[in-house]
């Protein structure tokens, strides 16, 4: 069985993650890191020389290498499911967990990340939250299992929570 965490970056995937890779004595997997090791360049990199679609296609071509894996939680970068294959990929790996939060949680746990460029350039940066979540709301609301508030509670919480559900 695996674990697959969706969610805009900020919601607590992949500290959550980190707890019930340990609980479950699963394999930790961060497509995001999988998409830096394969591309020795950091994400920023990656959009500045190449642009976003090319992230995507990386993104694309590690969630495809986990088809048939199982003992993961998979820590998802937080646009895998704007590519229809992606999601059904990550369907098949097992229950699929949305983690939510308000656009100011989001802004303040965020702030300070600077291994992300903005997604839609020159806007503030509670605007492109704002903005970006709007547009993926539908599309994590439907690739969805279940849907984990992060907001008011800890790490901890969070995780078992999922661990409930399971």
């Amino acid at each position: 069985m695996n674990v697959v965490l969706i969610g805009y970056r900020g919601t607590g995937k992949s500290s959550v993650g980190k707890i019930l890779a340990t609980r479950l004595g699963h394999v930790l997997l961060s497509t995001d890191e999988e998409v830096v090791r394969i591309a020795e360049q950091t994400i920023p990199e990656i959009v500045e020389q190449h642009g976003w679609e090319r992230f995507r296609d990386l993104e694309s071509q590690v969630c495809q290498k986990l088809d048939g894996r199982e003992g993961l939680v998979v820590d998802t970068g937080g646009g895998i499911i704007l590519r229809p294959q992606n999601v059904v990929v990550l369907k098949k790996l097992g229950p699929i967990f949305w983690l939510t939060a308000s656009v100011e949680a989001i802004a303040k746990r965020i702030g300070g990340d600077t291994q992300r460029p903005s997604l839609t350039g020159g806007k503030s940066f509670v605007d492109e939250i704002q903005e970006v979540l709007r547009e993926r709301i539908p599309t994590y609301q439907s690739a969805a299992d279940h849907v984990i508030e992060t907001e008011e509670k800890s790490l901890k919480q969070v995780a078992e929570e999922i661990l409930a559900r399971l």
